[in-house]
């Protein structure tokens, strides 16, 4: 299996470029709802250099988690459990926060959190959603070195993006409920791709959902103390 995958020369021409280009794109669109979750996640610690240790810390175990999601894609893409796994815990951590935001009456949770507790949360979450955006990858290119490529240049972005985003939801009332209502659909669709294939929405559409979820985050500012 891996001999197949490592057969790709290092061919820097345009259309290698291209894909390059494309795979960068796709990770930074797919990243926006794993950007906001992971903030969220981070901003549990309610210290701001908690939240950047956690980021660090988090994100680098998860980078090399996805690298071994990536080398193994072609293996573990055959088992519809892993992509079940993944829904299941997407889907948990969407429910996790709404009952707790229901029993706080309507407020974040207060209590803080442990930064060796949000480390392998947030690790595990990148994991989960690295499952979709690492087999679209795999569809668009068979060249190994070009899909980590891609994905470490995501995995850097996605730590400056879940930065912007640990700053915004301070300032945007419903910008973590939008988040989270993003991280049930990624779930919703990876469940569908295991229970009810022909039922997946395209790209587009889930692209095109977010963005209007996302929309609905960023329309009203919290009220200054």
């Amino acid at each position: 299996m891996l001999d197949y995958i490592f057969e790709s020369p290092f061919n820097w021409g345009v259309e290698t470029l291209f894909l390059l280009i494309v795979l960068v794109a796709l990770e930074a669109v797919l990243s926006a709802d794993n950007a906001i979750a992971l903030a969220a996640l981070s901003q549990s610690l309610q210290n701001p250099k908690l939240e950047r240790r956690a980021l660090n810390i988090g994100l680098g175990i998860a980078y090399g988690l996805r690298m071994l999601l990536i080398v193994s894609a072609t293996w573990i893409i055959q088992f519809w459990q892993f992509e079940l796994a993944g829904a299941l815990y997407l889907l948990w951590l969407s429910w996790q926060y709404f009952t707790a935001k229901q029993a706080d009456r309507g407020d974040r949770p207060t209590t803080p959190k442990s930064l060796w507790q949000v480390i392998p949360i947030i690790a595990v979450t990148d994991l989960a959603f690295s499952v979709d955006s690492v087999t679209t990858a795999i569809a668009i290119s068979q060249d190994l070195w070009l899909i980590l490529l891609g994905g470490t240049i995501g995995i850097v972005a996605l730590r400056f993006l879940a930065g912007l985003f640990i700053l915004w939801l301070e300032e945007f009332l419903y910008l973590e409920d939008a988040g989270y209502v993003a991280v049930a659909l990624v779930g919703l669709r990876l469940l569908l791709r295991v229970v009810a294939p022909v039922l997946v929405p395209p790209e587009w559409f889930m692209v095109s959902l977010i963005a209007v979820i996302f929309a609905w985050g960023f329309s009203q500012r919290r009220q200054q103390a």
